[in-house]
This record gives structure tokens, sequence and C-alpha cells, in this order.
């Protein structure tokens, strides 16, 4: 992997693959660059498309210290869309997708952006739950249970407590251990949990906001509204699809997206 600096000096590793107008990728909670090999890979037989490891996660570095801001991490995306060259399309998974609205929110350039199912917890027992759920992962990664928090976030995102367990007995799980200290990251991305559609509002990209079918009526609805947030966007559902999301049925609608904001020639 190729690595850039961010402004704070936090070295950001990220992969470039493909050929055609540049696409970048901006994972979720626990996931790397390798974790959006799938999709990345679907999306590189018409686009240029770069991966990165978010910071603190895989071949990126954690930062010089201190608590965690946001701010630091709209200038990782920043750095990264720097490289690709031409107008560039973004797409963020989950939190992901929240970061990605954050940061074209906040300036940084991308033609068009498309976002699957951003975790905001709206309504007032939405606040309470993710207030609840802050409290004990910060209680569980200060003890330095970090299996424990990677077990909440899971129990949180609808995993079934028994397929928790055989997760734990599988060699991935280390791998989820490794990284439980940026749950934190994505949790404080997402403040108290309401989606800031006031601040949203400032989005210019072309943007579309996609969520599965089988998805639970809360998480479609936050779709719903953050696609009336954003000036011009449009919403879609993917029929028969829940957060699981399949690469091979995203990667199709993302393509059709892009080519017809322009980027590249109708198929």
């Amino acid at each position: 992997m190729d690595r850039i600096l961010s402004l704070d000096g936090t070295p950001i590793a990220y992969r470039r693959q493909g050929e055609g107008a540049p696409v970048v990728l901006v994972g979720g909670a626990l996931s790397t660059a390798a974790t959006e090999g799938p999709l990345a890979a679907l999306l590189a037989r018409r686009f240029t498309v770069v991966t990165y490891d978010r910071r603190g996660r895989g071949g990126s570095g954690a930062g010089p210290g201190g608590p965690y801001a946001v701010a630091r991490e709209i200038e990782d995306l920043a750095g990264v869309v720097g490289v690709a060259d031409g107008p560039v399309a973004v797409f963020g998974m989950s939190s992901g997708g929240a970061l990605a609205l954050e940061a074209q929110a906040a300036g940084v350039p991308m033609e068009v952006l498309a976002v699957f199912e951003p975790p905001y917890t709206p309504g007032e027992e939405g606040l309470r739950y993710k207030a609840r759920c802050t409290a004990e992962l910060r209680g569980r990664l200060a003890s330095g249970d970090r299996g424990g928090a990677v077990e909440l976030f899971l129990a949180r995102t609808g995993v079934a407590p028994e397929t928790v367990a055989r997760m734990r007995r599988a060699p991935l799980w280390s791998g989820l251990e490794e990284l439980a200290h940026t749950l934190e990251y994505d949790d404080t991305l997402l403040g108290d949990g309401a989606p800031p559609l006031e601040r949203f509002g400032a989005v210019t990209a072309r943007t579309l906001v996609v969520s599965g079918g089988f998805s639970a009526a809360p998480v479609r609805e936050t779709a719903l509204a953050l696609a009336g947030a954003v000036p011009g966007a449009r919403h879609r559902t993917l029929s028969g699809q829940t957060r699981e999301l399949a690469p091979q049925v995203l990667a199709p609608v993302l393509a059709a997206f892009f080519a017809r904001r322009g980027l590249v020639p109708q198929a």
C-alpha cells in the first residue's frame, strides 16, 4: 500500500486499483481497506478505485495522541481524495457514510457522493439508547475489555448472541479486537445519535442515499431523512438487502449512478 501524511503528520495507507474515473471508498466500523476489497474489485472494472485504512487501523497511524477528533478524520479523507485525479466520486459505508457526509459538508471536494445507511439513531428513545451504548463502550475500552467492546458493537448492530459466540471462536476475532479502539472513533463521529440534518444541508455533491429493503424501519426512515436534508439527493432501496450488503448487488447501482452523473460514459 502507498501512504500519504495527513495534516497532523499521521500516515494514512491507501491502495489504488483499476482504471478510469476515480472512486474513493470509505469503510465503516471495524473495517479496513481489505474489508472493502470485494466491492473495490467489482468497481475497478470501470473506475480507478482508492481504498484506505482509516486512522488507527491497518497500515495507518493512530495520530499524535490526545482525544479523537472528527476534524482529523475529515483531513485524512481530504488527503485521500487529493491523490485522485479529476472529479472524484465517494462511497461511504455505514459510519463511513457519516464521515463522507461530514467531509463534504466541510468542503472536501467530491463530484458525487453515495452512502449506505449512516447509523444515526434519531428520536428520544434512539438518543437515550445511543447514550447508554456510548457509556458502556467507553467503560469496556477503559477497562481493557476489547472483546467486550466488539461484542457490544455487534449486538447493537443486530448480530445474534449465538453468532457472536461463533465469531469469538473464529480466527477473525483477533483482528476485530485489534480494531476495537476505533469503535470509540465511530461512536464520537455520530455525536449524540441525531443526524445533523441542518449541517448536511451544506452538501453540494450530487448524492445518493441507499438503504436495504430488509433493514429495520428506523434505519430506512433515517436514510429517507438524510436524502431529504441534502439538496437534490436521491434515495434508493435495495430489495432484499440488510446492513450485510452484498457487493455484487451494490456495485452496479453505484456504477450506474456515477455514469448518470457524467463520471464515465454510459455502458
